[in-house]
């Protein structure tokens, strides 16, 4: 992806991801990544659209808005 999302997109990302909700990672391009499969909870949302992470493995690294992928886990 080239450049940052508009603010109406990081806004679209902060409303379907709001803080506590819960994710799997399904892939993530990273040599540090967790392993696809690993859940965590949404901190937050940064002004560039990524999801800031708490992974339940104990990483801390975040899903890069139009890189990784996430999908939300049921309550």
């Amino acid at each position: 992806m080239n450049g940052f999302p508009s603010r109406e997109t990081v806004e679209r990302v902060r409303r379907q991801y709001p803080s506590g909700t819960r994710v799997e990672l399904v892939r993530m391009d990273d040599i540090q990544a967790p392993p696809a499969g690993t859940l965590g909870t949404v901190l937050g949302v940064d002004d560039t659209g990524s999801l800031l992470m708490k992974w339940d493995n104990g990483s801390g690294l975040n899903v890069v808005y139009g890189e990784d992928i996430v999908r939300k886990i049921s309550p």
